[in-house]
């Protein structure tokens, strides 16, 4: 009964269709290289996993809310932490503030639109968007920032064939699962979602709680593109690109309620992967750009479709 239930949950179908994709690319490609290619999907689902984290608070905060600035901030704070850093180790640790300040600016200046001015979260954080590409333009132009080599040595480095940084984001997930299920605020955050005027009733701070959960989400997205200037090689401006849908259907395909008040902050790794798997077997069958993407729509789409409504009552 209890494994009829775990496979049945809305989170277990990310790691199964993962799991059906990494196995299509490595009979394909041989098995021989089924380690790289599963290594490489947690290096870059890790990315996926930090910034939907966040976007993962947000949508869980009550329907409605999402933060489309999440690309941009990280940009911004790509390029703000490379330029405190100057490509100099000494710096690593002020890099790593000024973005984390960036984004956590950048979530309050966000909650504070929707708030003051009364404007949708999707039309006031896509507004501050381009405010803050703008700044990311005016900041580093065309130009690719580098990291400092430390940077770019923690991203990448190994200890026992065992890459580090997907390690660490995994113990992050598993630090916000437990503050969603044991912690105060976490359940806080959850009743805000789905009964505003009762989360009210029961003394919680909803306003409190929402600003926290936009602040957190600036502060992953700054993180994570700390972490992929490393990775990359510097800061771009089309690095957050792809970050933008990604951010919300990992979440949505991980576990979390797009009506608010149900998350899944391991859930999310399941999608991850799943996108991450599914770009690598398309590209492994030599599928063209174009069908490449209709495919991709189409099996997310089946995804969606069979992955069971979570229960919010």
């Amino acid at each position: 009964m209890n494994r009829s239930r775990l496979l049945l949950a809305p989170w277990a179908y990310g790691f199964a269709a993962a799991l059906v994709m990494w196995l299509a690319t490595s009979v394909h490609s041989g098995f021989g290289g089924a380690g790289a290619t599963l290594s490489a999907a947690l290096a870059f689902g890790a990315f996926s996993v930090v910034v939907g984290t966040g976007q993962m608070l947000v949508i869980a905060s009550g329907p409605g809310n999402i933060d489309l600035s999440v690309p941009s901030v990280l940009t911004l704070s790509a390029y703000v932490s490379m330029s405190a850093m100057a490509g100099e180790d000494s710096r690593l640790v002020l890099g790593l503030l000024a973005a984390l300040a960036v984004g956590a600016l950048a979530g309050v200046l966000n909650f504070l639109a929707i708030l003051a001015l009364r404007l949708p979260p999707i039309i006031a954080t896509l507004a501050w968007s381009f405010v803050f590409q703008s700044l990311a333009f005016n900041l580093g132009g065309e130009a690719t920032l580098k990291p400092p080599a430390l940077l770019s040595w923690f991203t990448a480095v190994r200890l026992a064939g065992i890459q580090v940084m997907p390690v660490v984001v995994i113990a992050l997930s598993l630090g916000m699962a437990l503050v969603l299920k044991r912690h105060v605020w976490g359940r806080r955050l959850l009743a805000t979602g789905q009964s505003e005027p009762a989360a009210e009733l029961a003394g919680i701070a909803v306003k409190r709680v929402r600003l926290a959960a936009y602040v957190a989400c600036g502060v992953t997205a700054s993180l994570a593109g700390f972490l992929i200037a490393g990775f990359t090689g510097g800061a771009a401006l089309n690095m957050g690109d792809a970050y933008l849908l990604e951010s919300i259907a990992v979440v949505v395909l991980g576990g979390t309620s797009v009506a608010g008040g149900q998350a899944n902050a391991l859930g999310i790794w399941g999608a991850a992967l799943f996108f991450n798997l599914m770009a690598t077997m398309l590209n492994t069958f030599g599928i063209e750009v174009g069908v490449r993407l209709l495919l991709t729509g189409v099996l997310i789409i089946l995804i969606v479709a069979i992955v069971p409504r979570p229960r919010t009552a």
